[in-house]
């Protein structure tokens, strides 16, 4: 690998050129990339198969998810990039704020950010769909995976930066650190004036490390302390089935559910059949004492749950369960533990649901419909470079739109200003 000095001024090289490509070239470029997906198939697949193999009994079964790149996974990410291709190009948008009296007309045009440096744990998939957004929004990007994933995201960018060059694109515009000393990582936090924003993702270790060594600015895409509330108003069987699909779907995501509330007077029925359904698919409930009493009387085992649970990101099959009063308790509860991540509310009563979606802090709120929704792809914005869960001008699914800025332009005839 050549040194990251040379890595990121090839970078700003190729974000220059990127400039110059019209929306059509951009999309033929990642039309071309995922030619060069499919073509490398056979290969990406086997890296992975190696990944994982090779990966510690330490990753744990949630990290092990993350990792594995089946053939159905594989065939989501080319369609991902392919998607990516079919959107409008965000750099085409132009927004007209009008004219002034003295006649100059001001508009916001979208622009790229610059060099954008991805860094992240696991998911090689994230290889791929990050190199098609930022080609899109027109970014370079450098991206440095876990060690993990090494041979995984070696072989997924060594596809997408042929697909470029087989489109007339520099490949330079998408750039993988192989290198697995954390050291690299530290550089690339502190490239102040080469890195124009870092997009890390990942658990609490990681998120530590970035906000003790980053100078350069970052959009955190931290944990996720999902929560589903039940109200008193719920439909119980739509509670259970949201309940349980936000849980057991997929645990090992950000997006899925890590807390249950569920309000006091619809706890005895609710939560017996629940319970018995979660503890079929593998599901230990960690419960506070009120709820664990009606789920052990009702022969569903679980354990008590510890202050702690309240704000852990299990990521795996274990769901904390705690009883509240009213809405208001669910309200201090999520402000109280929650990442700013996910919640949903389950309730027939428009109001109290239009409360929690006003009220709740979340890069997505979400009445009626599981947690697991909050996804790029599954809100219509095609892939996501993640989701962000800083409140800056992206909160939620990032995609090609969100990693653009707005410049003004102004239109004159000869206007000059006069003195003050």
């Amino acid at each position: 690998m050549a040194t990251l000095d040379a890595l990121l001024s090839d970078a700003r090289a190729a974000h220059r050129s990127l400039a110059r490509l019209t929306g059509p070239e951009r999309t033929a470029a990642l039309e071309s990339v995922a030619r060069s997906l499919a073509a490398h198939r056979d290969r990406i697949l086997a890296a992975n198969a190696d990944d994982l193999r090779l990966a510690p009994d330490s990753l744990g079964d949630a990290m092990r998810d993350r990792l594995a790149l089946t053939p159905a996974r594989l065939d989501g990410v080319i369609a991902a990039v392919r998607e990516v291709a079919a959107m409008p190009d965000p750099l085409d948008e132009e927004r007209d704020l009008g004219t002034r009296p003295n006649g100059l007309r001001v508009a916001r045009r979208r622009i790229p950010l610059g060099v954008v440096a991805v860094i992240y744990e696991a998911r090689p998939n994230v290889t791929a769909e990050s190199a098609a957004l930022t080609l899109r929004s027109g970014n370079a990007v450098v991206l440095r995976g876990g060690s993990e994933a090494l041979r995984s995201n070696l072989a997924l960018a060594a596809a997408v930066r042929e697909g470029l060059s087989a489109a007339g694109v520099d490949p330079n515009a998408v750039s993988f650190i192989d290198d697995p000393d954390r050291a690299r990582v530290t550089e690339l936090l502190q490239a102040t004036g080469r890195v124009d924003l870092a997009i890390p993702r990942g658990g609490h270790a990681l998120m530590a490390f970035v906000d003790a060594h980053a100078r350069v600015p970052v959009i955190r895409h931290g944990a996720g302390v999902c929560h589903v509330y039940v109200d008193r108003a719920a439909d119980l069987a739509m509670a259970e089935a949201i309940t349980v699909n936000a849980k057991a779907q997929r645990p090992g995501v950000c997006n899925a559910a890590e807390t249950l509330l569920v309000h006091r007077d619809v706890a005895a029925a609710l939560l017996p059949p629940l319970g018995r359904r979660l503890r079929a698919l593998g599901v230990e409930l960690r419960a506070d004492e009120a709820s664990r009493s009606i789920l052990e009387g009702a022969g569903v085992p679980a354990a008590a749950a510890a202050p702690a649970d309240w704000d852990t990101e299990f990521m795996g099959l274990i769901l904390a369960v705690r009883l509240v009063d009213d809405l208001d308790g669910a309200l201090a509860h999520i402000a109280a533990h929650g990442t700013e991540h996910s919640a949903a509310i389950v309730t027939a009563d428009g109001a109290a649901g239009e409360r929690f979606l006003r009220e709740v802090t979340a890069s997505c709120v979400l009445l009626n419909a599981s947690t697991r929704f909050n996804d790029g792809g599954e809100l219509g914005l095609g892939a996501e470079i993640g989701i962000s869960t800083s409140r800056m001008h992206a909160f939620g699914p990032m995609s090609a739109r969100e990693l653009t800025a707005e410049k003004f332009v102004v239109r004159g005839a000869g206007q000059v200003r006069g003195a003050a």
